[in-house]
């Protein structure tokens, strides 16, 4: 089958997506996990991009969170997946989408000249609320400081417009507002409704492999976890 590409959100890094990889590789398929953390969103979405450009078939790509802004901005997708992410429109970008919860805001610490990190004794309860303790800790000790910016990036093309999509509802989000998401999921193609946090590929990587593959050959308007 056609390879996967991940794209992590903001504060987060590829190793976010370690389980996730683990499940994927052993069920025989190509993964490609991009950094971010690149200065802007054109630059994120150049660097995703690169990857995209260099699989052997046109993949499937995943963007959570800020990364739905990195895959909207893409060519040559086979299909994206919007994981509680943003789904920005002509002349929108994240910031102004919003959608952030008050547990989200009041986490975040300003380090100075723009650079924020989330508090790290909040994070779990943010990101990974679904998560089992010690993985919660594991993943919030991988999250990483914020330059200031790519959350005002407005892509340059809105490739859910012609390139298939599915969209994940995460009803547990405690990051971005689920029903911003629910909103925002009515611009793709279709739409899945997981009961899970802002992050499943930390708090059940099986489920979210066992989902992925099948999503190139889905015909269904919308389905529940």
């Amino acid at each position: 089958m056609n390879g996967v590409v991940l794209v992590h959100g903001l504060y987060h890094d590829p190793r976010h997506f370690d389980l996730l990889v683990g499940e994927l590789a052993a069920a025989g398929v190509e993964v490609a996990v991009p950094e971010l953390h690149r200065g802007s969103l054109p630059a994120d979405t150049e660097a995703v991009q690169a990857v995209v450009d260099a699989m052997r078939e046109p993949p499937l790509v995943v963007g959570h969170s800020y990364g739905g802004s990195v895959i909207t901005g893409l060519t040559g997708a086979a299909h994206l997946v919007y994981l509680a992410a943003f789904v920005p429109a002509e002349g929108e970008s994240a910031a102004r989408l919003g959608g952030s919860t008050r547990l989200l805001a009041s986490s975040i610490v300003q380090d100075g000249d723009g650079v924020t990190h989330v508090d790290s004794a909040a994070a779990g309860e943010v990101f990974y609320a679904d998560a089992p303790m010690e993985r919660a800790a594991w993943a919030a000790s991988l999250l990483r400081p914020q330059k200031p910016g790519c959350g005002r990036g407005v892509p340059e093309r809105q490739s859910w417009k012609n390139t298939p999509s599915t969209y994940v509802i995460c009803t547990q989000d405690r990051a971005i507002e689920p029903g911003l998401q629910r909103e925002m999921s009515r611009r793709c193609s279709r739409t899945l409704t997981w009961h899970t946090s802002h992050s499943p590929f930390i708090s059940h990587p099986d489920r979210v492999a066992a989902v992925l593959p099948g999503l190139f050959a889905v015909h269904w308007a919308s389905a529940r976890w």
